[in-house]
Protein backbone atom coordinates (compact mmCIF):
# COMPACT_ATOMS: atom_id res chain seq x y z
CA UNK A 1 0.00 0.00 0.00
CA UNK A 2 1.06 3.59 -0.56
CA UNK A 3 1.40 4.93 2.98
CA UNK A 4 3.28 8.13 2.26
CA UNK A 5 2.30 11.15 4.23
CA UNK A 6 1.09 14.34 2.63
CA UNK A 7 4.11 16.47 1.74
CA UNK A 8 4.33 20.11 2.72
CA UNK A 9 5.46 21.14 -0.71
CA UNK A 10 3.42 20.03 -3.72
CA UNK A 11 5.55 21.68 -6.42
CA UNK A 12 2.64 23.69 -7.71
CA UNK A 13 0.30 20.72 -7.88
CA UNK A 14 2.57 18.73 -10.15
CA UNK A 15 2.80 15.54 -8.13
CA UNK A 16 0.66 12.90 -6.52
CA UNK A 17 -0.66 13.79 -3.08
CA UNK A 18 -1.70 11.02 -0.71
CA UNK A 19 -3.80 11.10 2.42
CA UNK A 20 -2.19 12.51 5.57
CA UNK A 21 -2.88 9.15 7.27
CA UNK A 22 -3.14 5.82 5.40
CA UNK A 23 -6.68 4.61 4.94
CA UNK A 24 -7.77 1.62 7.10
CA UNK A 25 -6.74 -1.81 5.85
CA UNK A 26 -10.33 -3.04 5.22
CA UNK A 27 -10.99 -0.05 2.98
CA UNK A 28 -7.80 -0.59 1.00
CA UNK A 29 -8.54 -4.31 0.75
CA UNK A 30 -11.99 -3.48 -0.64
CA UNK A 31 -10.32 -1.19 -3.17
CA UNK A 32 -7.92 -3.94 -4.20
CA UNK A 33 -10.79 -6.40 -4.69
CA UNK A 34 -12.71 -3.81 -6.69
CA UNK A 35 -9.58 -3.52 -8.82
CA UNK A 36 -10.07 -7.18 -9.78
CA UNK A 37 -13.53 -6.30 -11.11
CA UNK A 38 -12.25 -3.31 -13.08
CA UNK A 39 -9.51 -5.53 -14.51
CA UNK A 40 -12.19 -7.91 -15.79
CA UNK A 41 -13.89 -4.90 -17.42
CA UNK A 42 -10.59 -4.05 -19.08
CA UNK A 43 -10.15 -7.61 -20.30
CA UNK A 44 -13.69 -7.60 -21.69
CA UNK A 45 -13.04 -4.24 -23.38
CA UNK A 46 -9.87 -5.41 -25.10
CA UNK A 47 -11.50 -8.73 -26.03
CA UNK A 48 -14.64 -7.34 -27.68
CA UNK A 49 -14.16 -3.76 -28.97
CA UNK A 50 -10.40 -4.28 -29.25
CA UNK A 51 -10.88 -7.38 -31.40
CA UNK A 52 -13.53 -5.63 -33.51
CA UNK A 53 -11.27 -2.64 -34.16
CA UNK A 54 -8.17 -4.79 -34.72
CA UNK A 55 -8.43 -4.94 -38.55
CA UNK A 56 -8.94 -1.17 -38.75
CA UNK A 57 -5.87 -0.62 -36.55
CA UNK A 58 -3.79 -2.58 -39.04
CA UNK A 59 -4.97 -0.56 -42.07
CA UNK A 60 -3.01 2.74 -42.29
CA UNK A 61 -5.99 4.70 -43.61
CA UNK A 62 -8.21 3.87 -40.65
CA UNK A 63 -5.52 3.43 -38.03
CA UNK A 64 -5.81 6.91 -36.54
CA UNK A 65 -9.58 6.92 -36.20
CA UNK A 66 -9.70 3.37 -34.83
CA UNK A 67 -6.98 4.18 -32.31
CA UNK A 68 -8.92 7.28 -31.19
CA UNK A 69 -12.09 5.21 -30.72
CA UNK A 70 -10.27 2.51 -28.76
CA UNK A 71 -8.46 5.09 -26.63
CA UNK A 72 -11.73 6.91 -25.91
CA UNK A 73 -13.20 3.88 -24.18
CA UNK A 74 -9.92 3.13 -22.44
CA UNK A 75 -9.88 6.67 -21.11
CA UNK A 76 -13.17 6.01 -19.30
CA UNK A 77 -11.67 2.91 -17.74
CA UNK A 78 -8.64 4.97 -16.68
CA UNK A 79 -10.94 7.53 -15.05
CA UNK A 80 -12.62 4.66 -13.20
CA UNK A 81 -9.19 3.64 -11.90
CA UNK A 82 -8.48 7.24 -10.83
CA UNK A 83 -11.75 7.24 -8.88
CA UNK A 84 -10.92 3.87 -7.28
CA UNK A 85 -7.45 5.03 -6.18
CA UNK A 86 -8.92 8.21 -4.73
CA UNK A 87 -11.86 6.68 -2.84
CA UNK A 88 -10.17 3.59 -1.44
CA UNK A 89 -6.51 4.62 -1.17
CA UNK A 90 -6.71 8.40 -0.71
CA UNK A 91 -4.60 9.28 -3.78
CA UNK A 92 -5.20 12.74 -5.26
CA UNK A 93 -3.73 13.14 -8.71
CA UNK A 94 -3.11 16.36 -10.63
CA UNK A 95 -5.10 17.37 -13.69
CA UNK A 96 -3.80 15.12 -16.42
CA UNK A 97 -4.68 14.15 -19.97
CA UNK A 98 -2.36 11.57 -21.45
CA UNK A 99 -2.10 10.59 -25.10
CA UNK A 100 -4.27 7.79 -26.47
CA UNK A 101 -1.36 5.37 -26.64
CA UNK A 102 -0.36 6.12 -23.03
CA UNK A 103 -3.93 5.48 -21.86
CA UNK A 104 -4.07 2.17 -23.71
CA UNK A 105 -0.73 1.10 -22.25
CA UNK A 106 -1.88 1.96 -18.73
CA UNK A 107 -5.24 0.18 -19.04
CA UNK A 108 -3.56 -2.90 -20.54
CA UNK A 109 -0.94 -3.06 -17.76
CA UNK A 110 -3.59 -2.40 -15.12
CA UNK A 111 -5.81 -5.13 -16.57
CA UNK A 112 -3.13 -7.80 -16.34
CA UNK A 113 -2.10 -6.64 -12.87
CA UNK A 114 -5.70 -6.89 -11.66
CA UNK A 115 -6.18 -10.32 -13.20
CA UNK A 116 -2.99 -11.59 -11.55
CA UNK A 117 -4.21 -10.11 -8.27
CA UNK A 118 -7.54 -11.92 -8.68
CA UNK A 119 -5.72 -15.19 -9.46
CA UNK A 120 -3.44 -14.91 -6.39
CA UNK A 121 -6.44 -13.99 -4.25
CA UNK A 122 -8.21 -17.07 -5.53
CA UNK A 123 -5.23 -19.20 -4.56
CA UNK A 124 -5.35 -17.66 -1.08
CA UNK A 125 -9.06 -18.54 -0.73
CA UNK A 126 -8.42 -22.04 -2.04
CA UNK A 127 -5.59 -22.49 0.48
CA UNK A 128 -7.84 -21.28 3.28
CA UNK A 129 -10.48 -23.86 2.29
CA UNK A 130 -7.85 -26.64 2.26
CA UNK A 131 -6.56 -25.47 5.66
CA UNK A 132 -10.11 -25.66 7.01
CA UNK A 133 -10.57 -29.18 5.65
CA UNK A 134 -7.24 -30.21 7.17
CA UNK A 135 -8.23 -28.75 10.53
CA UNK A 136 -11.56 -30.57 10.35
CA UNK A 137 -9.70 -33.83 9.66
CA UNK A 138 -7.55 -33.29 12.75
CA UNK A 139 -10.65 -32.65 14.85
CA UNK A 140 -12.32 -35.84 13.54
CA UNK A 141 -9.03 -37.73 14.04
CA UNK A 142 -8.94 -38.77 10.39
CA UNK A 143 -5.58 -37.01 9.89
CA UNK A 144 -2.56 -38.01 11.94
CA UNK A 145 0.06 -35.57 13.26
CA UNK A 146 2.67 -37.16 11.02
CA UNK A 147 0.58 -36.18 8.00
CA UNK A 148 -0.33 -32.76 9.44
CA UNK A 149 3.16 -31.35 10.07
CA UNK A 150 4.51 -31.56 6.48
CA UNK A 151 1.27 -30.17 5.08
CA UNK A 152 1.25 -27.33 7.65
CA UNK A 153 4.87 -26.43 6.81
CA UNK A 154 4.13 -26.46 3.07
CA UNK A 155 0.96 -24.44 3.64
CA UNK A 156 2.88 -21.85 5.69
CA UNK A 157 5.45 -21.38 2.90
CA UNK A 158 2.73 -21.08 0.25
CA UNK A 159 0.80 -18.61 2.45
CA UNK A 160 3.92 -16.46 2.81
CA UNK A 161 4.53 -16.48 -0.95
CA UNK A 162 0.87 -15.72 -1.62
CA UNK A 163 0.84 -12.70 0.72
CA UNK A 164 4.11 -11.42 -0.75
CA UNK A 165 2.59 -11.72 -4.20
CA UNK A 166 -0.47 -9.74 -3.16
CA UNK A 167 1.69 -7.01 -1.59
CA UNK A 168 3.90 -6.80 -4.69
CA UNK A 169 0.95 -6.62 -7.07
CA UNK A 170 -0.67 -3.93 -4.93
CA UNK A 171 2.56 -1.90 -4.99
CA UNK A 172 2.72 -2.37 -8.76
CA UNK A 173 -0.85 -1.10 -9.06
CA UNK A 174 0.04 2.04 -7.11
CA UNK A 175 3.19 2.55 -9.18
CA UNK A 176 1.30 2.22 -12.46
CA UNK A 177 -1.21 4.83 -11.26
CA UNK A 178 1.55 7.23 -10.20
CA UNK A 179 3.39 6.87 -13.48
CA UNK A 180 0.24 7.40 -15.54
CA UNK A 181 -1.67 10.05 -13.61
CA UNK A 182 1.32 11.91 -12.22
CA UNK A 183 4.98 12.52 -12.99
CA UNK A 184 7.40 9.61 -12.87
CA UNK A 185 9.92 9.10 -10.10
CA UNK A 186 12.66 10.42 -12.38
CA UNK A 187 10.66 13.56 -13.13
CA UNK A 188 10.00 14.11 -9.41
CA UNK A 189 13.72 13.74 -8.67
CA UNK A 190 14.63 16.18 -11.45
CA UNK A 191 11.99 18.57 -10.15
CA UNK A 192 13.40 18.27 -6.64
CA UNK A 193 16.93 18.90 -7.89
CA UNK A 194 15.74 22.05 -9.65
CA UNK A 195 14.02 23.19 -6.45
CA UNK A 196 17.16 22.61 -4.38
CA UNK A 197 19.33 24.41 -6.93
CA UNK A 198 16.96 27.38 -6.95
CA UNK A 199 16.82 27.33 -3.14
CA UNK A 200 20.62 27.31 -2.92
CA UNK A 201 20.88 30.23 -5.33
CA UNK A 202 18.22 32.08 -3.34
CA UNK A 203 20.08 31.51 -0.07
CA UNK A 204 23.33 32.83 -1.55
CA UNK A 205 21.52 35.87 -2.92
CA UNK A 206 19.81 36.45 0.44
CA UNK A 207 23.17 36.25 2.24
CA UNK A 208 24.69 38.78 -0.15
CA UNK A 209 21.67 41.07 0.29
CA UNK A 210 21.94 40.76 4.07
CA UNK A 211 25.62 41.67 3.96
CA UNK A 212 24.93 44.72 1.82
CA UNK A 213 22.18 45.80 4.20
CA UNK A 214 24.46 45.44 7.22
CA UNK A 215 27.18 47.43 5.44
CA UNK A 216 24.64 50.12 4.54
CA UNK A 217 23.33 50.28 8.11
CA UNK A 218 26.87 50.62 9.49
CA UNK A 219 27.96 53.14 6.87
CA UNK A 220 24.87 55.35 6.74
CA UNK A 221 23.94 55.07 10.40
CA UNK A 222 26.59 54.12 12.94
CA UNK A 223 29.55 55.49 10.99
CA UNK A 224 27.89 58.87 10.37
CA UNK A 225 26.98 59.18 14.04
CA UNK A 226 30.53 58.32 15.10
CA UNK A 227 31.86 61.00 12.74
CA UNK A 228 29.43 63.51 14.28
CA UNK A 229 30.50 62.40 17.78
CA UNK A 230 34.18 62.88 16.90
CA UNK A 231 33.46 66.37 15.55
CA UNK A 232 31.56 67.31 18.72
CA UNK A 233 34.41 66.13 20.92
CA UNK A 234 36.89 68.01 18.75
CA UNK A 235 34.90 71.21 19.03
CA UNK A 236 34.55 70.78 22.79
CA UNK A 237 38.30 70.23 23.08
CA UNK A 238 39.12 73.38 21.07
CA UNK A 239 36.52 75.58 22.73
CA UNK A 240 37.93 77.82 25.45
CA UNK A 241 34.57 78.83 26.96
CA UNK A 242 33.59 76.40 29.76
CA UNK A 243 29.87 76.91 29.16
CA UNK A 244 30.07 76.10 25.45
CA UNK A 245 32.41 73.17 26.11
CA UNK A 246 29.94 71.77 28.65
CA UNK A 247 27.06 72.09 26.18
CA UNK A 248 29.10 70.34 23.47
CA UNK A 249 30.02 67.53 25.87
CA UNK A 250 26.38 67.03 26.81
CA UNK A 251 25.50 66.87 23.12
CA UNK A 252 28.36 64.40 22.53
CA UNK A 253 27.14 62.26 25.43
CA UNK A 254 23.64 62.14 23.93
CA UNK A 255 25.10 61.31 20.54
CA UNK A 256 27.14 58.44 22.05
CA UNK A 257 23.99 56.94 23.58
CA UNK A 258 22.22 57.20 20.21
CA UNK A 259 25.19 55.45 18.58
CA UNK A 260 24.98 52.63 21.12
CA UNK A 261 21.24 52.29 20.55
CA UNK A 262 21.63 52.13 16.78
CA UNK A 263 24.56 49.70 17.05
CA UNK A 264 22.42 47.47 19.27
CA UNK A 265 19.63 47.60 16.68
CA UNK A 266 22.05 46.59 13.92
CA UNK A 267 23.34 43.72 16.06
CA UNK A 268 19.77 42.54 16.73
CA UNK A 269 19.05 42.57 13.00
CA UNK A 270 22.18 40.50 12.32
CA UNK A 271 21.39 37.90 15.01
CA UNK A 272 19.66 38.41 18.37
CA UNK A 273 21.64 37.05 21.30
CA UNK A 274 18.37 36.51 23.20
CA UNK A 275 17.50 33.75 20.73
CA UNK A 276 20.35 31.64 22.11
CA UNK A 277 20.03 32.53 25.77
CA UNK A 278 16.27 33.02 26.28
CA UNK A 279 14.55 31.31 23.36
CA UNK A 280 12.21 32.31 20.55
CA UNK A 281 9.38 33.64 22.69
CA UNK A 282 11.61 36.10 24.57
CA UNK A 283 13.37 37.14 21.36
CA UNK A 284 10.02 37.91 19.75
CA UNK A 285 9.08 39.80 22.89
CA UNK A 286 12.08 42.03 22.17
CA UNK A 287 10.71 42.63 18.67
CA UNK A 288 7.37 43.66 20.18
CA UNK A 289 9.06 46.04 22.64
CA UNK A 290 11.05 47.78 19.90
CA UNK A 291 8.07 48.09 17.56
CA UNK A 292 6.61 51.61 17.43
CA UNK A 293 3.17 50.20 16.54
CA UNK A 294 0.97 48.32 19.06
CA UNK A 295 1.69 44.62 18.58
CA UNK A 296 -0.28 41.64 19.90
CA UNK A 297 1.58 38.35 20.21
CA UNK A 298 0.11 34.80 20.36
CA UNK A 299 2.72 32.11 21.03
CA UNK A 300 1.76 28.43 21.23
CA UNK A 301 4.46 25.82 20.62
CA UNK A 302 4.15 22.26 21.91
CA UNK A 303 7.90 21.56 21.86
CA UNK A 304 11.07 23.62 21.34
CA UNK A 305 12.00 24.20 17.71
CA UNK A 306 15.24 23.15 16.00
CA UNK A 307 17.71 26.05 15.86
CA UNK A 308 17.47 26.69 12.07
CA UNK A 309 13.67 26.73 12.23
CA UNK A 310 13.72 28.97 15.30
CA UNK A 311 16.05 31.42 13.56
CA UNK A 312 13.93 31.48 10.40
CA UNK A 313 10.74 32.04 12.42
CA UNK A 314 12.39 34.94 14.27
CA UNK A 315 13.56 36.67 11.11
CA UNK A 316 10.18 36.21 9.42
CA UNK A 317 8.51 38.04 12.30
CA UNK A 318 11.26 40.65 12.64
CA UNK A 319 11.41 41.55 8.95
CA UNK A 320 7.63 41.52 8.51
CA UNK A 321 7.09 43.74 11.56
CA UNK A 322 9.86 46.12 10.47
CA UNK A 323 8.39 46.41 6.96
CA UNK A 324 4.91 47.03 8.38
CA UNK A 325 6.19 49.74 10.73
CA UNK A 326 8.11 51.49 7.93
CA UNK A 327 5.83 51.24 4.92
CA UNK A 328 2.28 50.11 5.69
CA UNK A 329 0.93 52.98 7.78
CA UNK A 330 -0.65 50.37 10.06
CA UNK A 331 -1.96 51.12 13.54
CA UNK A 332 -1.98 47.53 14.78
CA UNK A 333 0.03 44.36 14.14
CA UNK A 334 -0.76 40.83 15.26
CA UNK A 335 1.77 37.98 15.35
CA UNK A 336 0.79 34.31 15.77
CA UNK A 337 3.28 31.47 16.19
CA UNK A 338 1.85 27.94 16.47
CA UNK A 339 3.42 24.50 16.13
CA UNK A 340 2.70 20.86 16.87
CA UNK A 341 6.21 19.39 16.81
CA UNK A 342 6.08 18.51 13.11
CA UNK A 343 5.63 21.96 11.65
CA UNK A 344 5.32 25.55 12.78
CA UNK A 345 3.14 28.31 11.36
CA UNK A 346 4.21 31.95 11.66
CA UNK A 347 1.61 34.57 10.78
CA UNK A 348 2.08 38.36 10.77
CA UNK A 349 -0.94 40.55 9.98
CA UNK A 350 -1.23 44.34 9.91
CA UNK A 351 -4.14 46.65 9.16
CA UNK A 352 -2.12 48.93 6.88
CA UNK A 353 -2.67 50.10 3.33
CA UNK A 354 -1.51 46.84 1.73
CA UNK A 355 0.00 46.61 -1.72
CA UNK A 356 3.19 44.89 -0.55
CA UNK A 357 5.31 43.73 -3.47
CA UNK A 358 6.19 40.01 -3.15
CA UNK A 359 9.13 40.63 -5.50
CA UNK A 360 10.58 43.35 -3.26
CA UNK A 361 14.00 42.84 -1.72
CA UNK A 362 12.73 42.35 1.83
CA UNK A 363 10.06 39.79 1.02
CA UNK A 364 12.33 38.04 -1.50
CA UNK A 365 14.92 37.60 1.23
CA UNK A 366 12.28 36.13 3.53
CA UNK A 367 11.11 33.74 0.82
CA UNK A 368 14.68 32.56 0.23
CA UNK A 369 15.19 31.99 3.95
CA UNK A 370 11.96 29.97 4.18
CA UNK A 371 12.62 28.03 0.95
CA UNK A 372 16.00 26.97 2.31
CA UNK A 373 14.11 24.96 4.98
CA UNK A 374 11.62 23.48 2.50
CA UNK A 375 8.94 25.79 3.83
CA UNK A 376 6.25 27.89 2.18
CA UNK A 377 5.73 31.65 2.38
CA UNK A 378 2.28 33.07 1.58
CA UNK A 379 1.82 36.82 1.06
CA UNK A 380 -1.64 38.37 0.90
CA UNK A 381 -1.60 42.13 0.48
CA UNK A 382 -4.57 43.52 -1.51
CA UNK A 383 -4.48 47.26 -2.41
CA UNK A 384 -6.33 48.61 0.64
CA UNK A 385 -5.03 46.03 3.06
CA UNK A 386 -4.75 44.22 5.26
CA UNK A 387 -1.41 42.50 4.71
CA UNK A 388 -0.93 38.92 5.93
CA UNK A 389 2.38 37.09 5.73
CA UNK A 390 2.32 33.40 6.66
CA UNK A 391 5.33 31.07 6.79
CA UNK A 392 4.92 27.29 7.10
CA UNK A 393 8.12 25.57 8.30
CA UNK A 394 8.88 21.89 8.78
CA UNK A 395 10.48 21.00 12.09
CA UNK A 396 12.02 17.68 10.98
Amino acid sequence: MDDAARPLRDSGGAGIVTAAQPFPLPRRAAGALLGCCTALLGLLYFSVPGTALGPFLLWPRTHGRALALLAGGARRLAELERWRRGVFFGDVFPAHRASGRAVLRYVAARTWTGILFAFVTGLLVFGAVLAGLLAAGVVRSTTSWQELLPQAALGGVLLFLDLQGLASLDALDARLAREHFGPSTRELLEQRIDELAASRAGVLEAVDTERRRIERDLHDGVQQRLVALAMLLGRARRNRTPEQAEALLRQAHKESRDVLTELREVAWRVYPSALDSLGLEEALGGVAERCVIPLRMEFDLAVPLPRPVETAAYFVVSEAVTNAAKHSGATHISVTVRGDGNRVSVRVRDNGTGGADPAGSGLTGLRSRVDALDGLLHIESPPKGPTTITAELLCA
